[in-house]
């Protein structure tokens, strides 16, 4: 399967750079994957397509304030990190720019020494091993120097930071946010709870793999990235008392649904308690285990994420979804739009 199939024109002013002022105003796509069928909404409708008895599933990740200006220690040279995943205790994987001045030995410090960094070894791609130093709390010392890692593709600055979190975010460790459940505010979650729909809640920390692109000319040659995740039984057991009364399981985002088809996958259909690294890779040709409808945002061209949400509504209906957005003006990726495929 060729991976320019997944190709669309994709205006950039469409790009959205900033959210919307109220979370759930964002305009709402909403494609019956059997029909084809788009309906125009906004987000806060969703509670109409929703019926007593179906589930949906959040990932409750927070963002790292992940984004560490400072400069290295014998030259005052500046220095970026973008921290990617935490590989034991204070040391962790980072990007670094400007990647040249980021030797094996090499030290840091960001606000004033009060954290400093010390690469210990080469990581992926590029990456590098670091070993911090500091004192305190590391969460809440970077939480005090960090800054929030905005995709690349967002080029303005964001006032308040909790824009790029979800309003139910709790478990520590993305490095990007879960952009389908920006759309959610309390009160629209309490209107879904009052409707007897059952909200679960499941892990997925989501690494800046998400915005690599695809480099291979054939899909099935793309390898993914590693992101770890977590399910409890609870969640577990809501999922599955939801297929067999036979409601819907909506997963919100595809982050979400990743990690239900990793556990769908490796045990028959079942969701079980479960934790561990995914790389899934969700194409045409896939049969989904447990997802039945999906809330999401609008995609890059040519990107993994695509490729999912054709697997699940079909090449053709998201394709003719996408160039309709476009026609409509719909606003695209992290700050943008939603779309509930059903």
């Amino acid at each position: 399967m060729d991976v320019k199939d997944f190709y669309f024109d994709l205006p950039e002013e469409l790009i959205a750079q900033h959210p919307v002022e109220k979370r759930d105003e964002s305009r709402l796509m909403v494609l019956d994957k059997k029909t084809g069928e788009l309906e125009h909404k906004h987000f806060k409708d969703i509670l109409g397509y929703l019926k007593t008895g179906d589930c949906i599933v959040l990932n409750n990740t927070r963002v790292l304030p992940a984004r560490l200006i400072g400069k290295k220690e014998k030259t005052g040279g500046k220095m970026e990190f973008l921290l990617l995943k935490r590989m034991d205790n204070d040391k962790w994987e980072v990007l670094v720019k400007p990647g040249k001045r980021a030797k094996i030995g090499s030290e840091f410090e960001f606000g004033d020494g009060r954290l400093k960094a010390e690469v210990v070894d080469m990581g992926e791609d590029g990456s590098r091993i670091v070993q911090f130093k500091y004192s305190g709390i590391f969460e809440q010392v970077l939480d005090e120097l960090g800054q929030m890692p905005l995709p690349p593709y967002i080029t303005e600055r964001l006032d308040d930071r909790e824009r790029y979190q979800t309003v139910y975010s709790k478990e520590v460790g993305s490095a990007a946010a879960p952009t389908a459940g920006l759309h959610f505010t309390e009160e629209l979650l309490k209107k879904i709870k009052e409707k007897g729909i059952k909200i679960v809640f499941l892990t997925l920390h989501v690494g800046l793999g998400t915005f690599r692109p695809v480099k291979a000319d054939k899909v099935e040659e793309h390898h993914m990235h590693s992101e770890y995740y977590s399910m409890s039984k609870e969640s577990a057991d809501i999922i599955n008392k939801t297929k067999e009364n036979g409601g819907k399981v909506i997963a919100v985002g595809t982050t979400s649904c990743r990690t239900l088809e990793t556990i769908g996958r490796d045990n028959d259909g079942k969701a079980i308690e479960q934790s561990g690294w995914t790389n899934i890779f969700i194409y045409p040709g896939y049969k989904f285990k447990i997802v039945d409808a999906l809330i999401t945002n609008f995609h890059l061209p040519e990107s993994t994420l695509i490729m999912l949400v054709s697997t699940l509504a079909g090449r053709e209906n998201i394709m003719n979804a996408y160039n309709t957005a476009v026609e409509e003006r719909y606003r695209f990726f992290s700050f943008g739009d939603a779309m509930f495929i059903r």
